[in-house]
């Protein structure tokens, strides 16, 4: 797991409106709070736009209350969109993981140790592209263990709307099984 000395983690994804940028981070501090008993905060920016705006949400996880609610100097970025890249990837921790929607981010020629993950074409396949963001959340899980993937499957059956649940637990799935092939 990637985390801070001061056992905290601090994760943001960047992408546009329509992406489920808000519920991916939604979801991971409601696994980590509400089904690990862990100290997680979780805060949303978005542009006026309903869809097609900017979108940032931040979450940070720790074993200690979290003095400040918004993330500085992210220990991992998800960027599912190129212009949030270009905007938070400086703001990474030198060490910190980068992932990047395959399809609609094309990484500096400098920037290395990029995940491209193909989540959007995943959850396409799936039978909806709205499912990326789950697709990303199995990934990161995968790849880190911020939380279980118990954990995960159980904020997802508090929070997604029936009519979802297997397309988002297949999705958890299919990230998960991406990050077992990469590792």
């Amino acid at each position: 797991m990637i985390a801070s000395s001061d056992s905290t983690t601090e994760i943001r994804f960047g992408g546009v409106g329509g992406q489920g940028i808000a519920l991916a981070g939604s979801l991971l501090g409601k696994a980590a709070a509400i089904y690990e008993g862990r100290e997680a905060v979780f805060t949303q920016t978005h542009g006026p736009e309903a869809r097609g705006g900017a979108s940032r949400a931040d979450v940070i996880i720790g074993d200690t209350p979290v003095d400040y609610p918004f993330v500085i100097r992210p220990d991992i970025l998800c960027a599912l969109f190129q212009e949030a890249y270009e905007r938070f990837r400086p703001q990474l921790k030198p060490d910190g993981l980068l992932i990047i929607e395959a399809d609609l981010v094309t990484p500096h020629a400098d920037d290395t140790g990029v995940v491209r993950l193909p989540a959007t074409r995943i959850a396409k396949e799936l039978g909806s592209k709205l499912a990326a963001n789950i697709v990303l959340l199995g990934y990161l899980l995968g790849a880190t263990g911020v939380v279980s993937r118990k954990s995960m499957e159980e904020a997802i059956r508090g929070t997604v709307a029936k009519q979802h649940l297997d397309l988002d637990l297949r999705a958890l799935e299919a990230g998960f099984e991406l990050a077992d092939a990469d590792k």
